[in-house]
């Protein structure tokens, strides 16, 4: 995947290995709409298919990370009586973003960095996320109610998965905004750091992970996705045990051996 694809709605750029995605509708709070997300699953894609990435990072432009869906189309989707007009398009957030949490989750480990508002979309999409770090200045909130929606991308799931049933259902039945510390108590975001710190932060966590060998962390992350929700625990330790063989043939795994032998750091991505 080339380091500067020519994409409208978001900026890719590859530093090392670990590849930075960033909202940039900046004049619109970085509003999703149907392009951006098109070009999001693209770039989700094409850094997990590319060999020399590692782990992913995502942001937005300006001072929000994601203000919701954009709100200015949707009056096209009413028709003259009222009635919703036939969707378009499985992709668009219309839909509820159906594809976003399945590519998140099937792709390379990714870390939202949230830097402003995330609002809507903005906090869903950062649920599929593997790992949320929070700017102080951020806000958040699961607003679907205020519009007369339900919550989408996958947060029926991720959102109880994350914070817990009872943070859930208090953010999904009032749509209240909550400021970056109630995020935190609320277990929405792993982490709150000071906004100038965000990306550093962001960036280095994502460079410790893309440092470890990558077919292993990509089947841990799978495994761990995997059997969060499965109750038969003689299937968990059958997945475990098969994707541990798997390993154990890898030159990651017989480097690491061989490092420990000669008392070195194993040298992993060469």
């Amino acid at each position: 995947m080339p380091d500067s694809p020519n994409y409208e709605t978001i900026l890719y750029e590859r530093r090392g290995r670990v590849s930075l995605i960033t909202l940039n509708r900046p004049e619109k709070l970085n509003a999703w709409n149907p392009r951006m997300e098109g070009e999001f699953i693209d770039a989700v894609n094409g850094a997990s298919s590319d060999r020399e990435v590692g782990a992913l990072v995502v942001t937005g432009a300006g001072r929000a990370f994601c203000a919701g869906g954009d709100i200015s189309g949707w009056s096209d989707e009413i028709s003259s009586r009222g009635e919703p007009r036939p969707p378009e398009s499985p992709l668009l957030n219309r839909e509820g973003s159906p594809e976003v949490p399945i590519v998140l989750r099937r792709g390379k480990p990714i870390i939202a960095a949230i830097n402003g508002p995330a609002i809507g979309i903005g906090l869903t999409m950062p649920l599929a996320c593997d790992i949320r770090i929070a700017s102080d200045k951020a806000t958040f909130s699961a607003r679907f109610v205020k519009v007369g929606l339900t919550p989408e991308c996958g947060s029926t799931r991720y959102l109880p998965a994350v914070a817990g049933l009872g943070n859930a259902l208090f953010l999904a039945l009032t749509g209240r905004i909550v400021d970056a510390n109630e995020a935190g108590e609320r277990g929405l975001v792993d982490r709150v750091v000071p906004h100038e710190k965000l990306m550093e932060e962001a960036m280095a966590l994502a460079e410790e992970i893309a440092a470890n060998p990558g077919d292993a962390v990509w089947a841990a992350k799978r495994l761990l996705h995997e059997n969060a929700a499965e109750g038969d625990l003689r299937r968990v330790v059958t997945q475990e045990g098969f994707a541990i063989r798997e390993m154990r043939r890898t030159p990651d795994h017989a480097e690491a051996v061989q490092a420990f032998m000669e008392k070195r750091e194993p040298r992993f991505n060469d």
